[in-house]
């Protein structure tokens, strides 16, 4: 099949690669990501052998998931399923990421409406982005949680509402506006801009600039540590409102322990 490469539709550049290009370029709609080709999405649904996570950052950027899955030796088609998700928005991760960048990180907010996508992962495919987002490690940047509706409902273009997702919950928190409230994630230069703007303290480690704030964070992840200690000690991070449904997981709830491959739905 042609004109179906992420080349080919303009999607293969992965953040990881270009910082200030985060979370990427997202599809258009629905699709199977198979190696390096995106193809045409026979269902919606998965949930015979597969879990549902929502990305609300650059795991909707096929490329980077290409390069995830690579990366770990791990083959297989993800179906990624666009979705209108209520009662989540998209915060901004109260840490710096040793890629470059400050990430996307979902937090509670019931009136909020976002086109999202649904990834539909088996179980060795979920490992990969665990382990891509720390959640097997007792210092990883999150956890993973199962979010039920309809306190988050996702629904998608056949009609379908699903009975909840997973997602990826900052341990640090999220950032805040400066009056408490979430703040939202507009894109990375966006978003670095307003950042250095507000800080000479991110300034002095990162520099004035977008660009030499990923230049210096992709180069020393001591710096990125740094980042990060800032952020809490100036108070500049609140919780997500998600906290709770990582402490039922880890409590026995259903769902599964946020570290283990959940039970198929």
């Amino acid at each position: 099949m042609t004109g179906r490469t992420l080349a080919e539709l303009g999607l293969d550049e992965a953040p990881r690669d270009r910082p200030l290009a985060y979370p990427g370029v997202w599809p258009a709609d629905s699709g199977l990501l198979d190696g390096d080709r995106l193809l045409p999405l026979g269902r919606l649904v998965h949930d015979d052998d597969r879990v549902p996570v929502l990305a609300v950052g650059s795991n909707a950027s096929p490329a980077q998931l290409r390069h995830k899955m690579a990366e770990s030796g791990v083959t297989g088609q993800i179906p990624m399923v666009r979705a209108r998700v209520t009662g989540l928005d998209v915060g901004v991760s109260a840490h710096v990421s040793r890629l470059g960048y400050v990430s996307a990180s979902p937090v509670a907010s019931p009136s909020a409406v976002r086109e999202l996508f649904v990834l539909w992962l088996d179980g060795r495919q979920l490992e990969v982005i665990d382990a891509s987002e720390g959640v097997p490690l007792p210092n990883g940047n999150f956890d993973r949680a199962w979010l039920p509706a309809p306190v988050v409902r996702a629904a998608l273009a056949d009609g379908t509402t699903l009975p909840g997702v997973h997602a990826y919950v900052n341990r640090h928190g999220v950032l805040h506006d400066g009056t408490g409230t979430p703040r939202r994630h507009p894109g990375e230069h966006a978003l670095l801009t307003e950042l250095l703007t507000e800080s000479a303290e991110l300034r002095e480690l990162f520099g004035a600039t977008p660009e030499q704030f990923c230049a210096r964070a992709r180069a020393d992840s001591a710096l990125c540590g740094r980042g990060t200690r800032l952020f809490a000690e100036r108070r500049w991070a609140v919780a997500s409102g998600l906290e709770r449904y990582v402490r039922a997981q880890q409590t026995g709830s259903p769902g599964s322990g946020s570290s283990l491959v959940p039970p198929l739905m």
